[in-house]
């Protein structure tokens, strides 16, 4: 994979006025910018850092190649030969569920990638900035007025600069800017849970079909593990699990890291001669959630919203679904028609992250790893929740979807009931 030149708008250019200031560069500021752009609005991101920087989330679901299709994003990541991904591959013991992206209940995509986010996020960024949107590294939101007229007070290399506009979308992720600057931010309703994560060179993966997966391996500690093979030749590792299951270990991160992935046997088969590319690093209370998803002149995307947790990869494709949704309803009431933001965005977003929440507590409680790990097996069951799996969380013809909570109820009292 060649490396690619980081294009960007020259900070003496900062505008004083657009229609829709975007706080963010990551997949859903790129994606709400493309789609708006397209509709004929003036349109600028600032984003804070410089790309390409580090992240995680290097996983995603095969509903994102349909949102980044109708952004015109696809063909620009097409380009970049990641890793393609068909499926996830579930590990317990001696026990694996493989899940075939192919062998869903929704019609949709079969396969996606696997991106090292640093090049994937630089991609849809340049792609954007070459259809011709404004683009700011460096510069950081100190201030935030939402009205009379939605503004942002921006510090970036060339002073300080005031950028009004008629609607304001927070893509910032993990920096949360409105939840913070407008008192938004809320505690998860999930318990704290601790990452620790590296990327490593020298794994032994699996030959054939289940090459291209990303495995979850069941810890038999209590933890959970990722390994997601990149194109580049690395692998992403991370390790998930309350904090107190890392006091199992002494030493360092990095010896605690080694520790714990070769105390479990699939892990240790692909990992044994692993050399890190970088030394582990922790990310722990990563749960959060905000009291409004939207308000007068401003929408809150992606992790701004609400971040649930990593086992699902869900991260990108909220992201990019939040992003298509906010973009969309920005530009009809910009053309002057009455949006109802509770109803059409609030509600309908956390329709999905709600199937994803019934998921991740079915995930830690237990009760999902029975369903999926049971011996008899009910192929329309199984396909119904690989379409989940695959990020189509909004087809609510997919009982798992309709009630997500009350069918993983329903099903796992099938299953005990076939199993005895």
């Amino acid at each position: 994979m060649t490396q690619q030149p980081v294009r960007a708008s020259n900070p003496e250019n900062f505008p004083a006025e657009v229609d829709v200031a975007i706080i963010g560069a990551g997949p859903a500021g790129t994606s709400a910018a493309a789609l708006l752009h397209d509709r004929g609005w003036r349109t600028c991101i600032v984003e804070r850092e410089t790309f390409p920087r580090f992240v995680i989330g290097e996983s995603l679901l095969a509903r994102c190649m349909d949102l980044l299709d109708e952004a015109g994003l696809l063909d620009a990541v097409k380009a970049r030969d990641y890793f393609v991904k068909r499926g996830a591959l579930f590990v317990r013991g001696g026990e694996q569920a493989d899940i075939d992206f192919a062998d869903q209940f929704t019609p949709g995509w079969t396969w996606t990638w696997q991106v090292p986010r640093a090049d994937f996020d630089l991609t849809l960024a340049n792609a954007v900035v070459d259809r011709g949107v404004p683009l700011f590294y460096g510069h950081e939101v100190t201030a935030v007025t939402t009205a009379p007229t939605p503004s942002l007070r921006v510090h970036g290399p060339s002073g300080e600069h005031t950028l009004r506009a008629r609607h304001i979308i927070d893509a910032s992720g993990y920096g949360r800017v409105l939840p913070r600057l407008l008192g938004l931010d809320r505690p998860s309703s999930l318990p704290e849970r601790k990452s620790l994560f590296a990327h490593v060179r020298h794994d032994a993966r699996p030959e054939g079909a289940l090459a291209n997966r990303i495995w979850v391996v069941l810890h038999p500690k209590g933890a959970w593990v990722w390994l997601i093979p990149l194109s580049d030749g690395i692998t992403s590792v991370g390790l998930v699990a309350e904090p107190s299951f890392f006091a199992n270990w002494p030493g360092t991160d990095e010896e605690i890291f080694r520790a714990a992935l070769l105390e479990e046997p699939n892990c240790r088969a692909r990992l044994a001669d692993m050399e890190l590319v970088f030394a582990p690093r922790a990310l722990q209370g990563y749960s959060a959630a905000v009291s409004q998803l939207c308000g007068p002149g401003f929408t809150l995307v992606g992790n701004a919203t609400e971040f649930l947790d990593p086992v699902f990869s869900s991260g990108v494709t909220l992201a990019l679904e939040s992003a298509n949704r906010a973009a969309k309803l920005v530009d009809r009431e910009l053309r002057g028609e009455r949006v109802d933001w509770a109803q059409e965005y609030g509600a309908y977003l956390m329709r999905g992250v709600e199937t994803f929440r019934a998921f991740v507590l079915g995930w830690y409680t237990g009760e999902f790893p029975e369903i999926l790990f049971s011996p008899n097996q009910n192929q329309a069951i199984r396909e119904q929740i690989t379409s989940v799996l695959a990020g189509y969380v909004w087809d609510e013809s997919n009982p798992f979807v309709k009630q997500p909570a009350r069918r993983m109820k329903q099903v796992l009292r099938i299953v005990r009931h076939v199993n005895g």
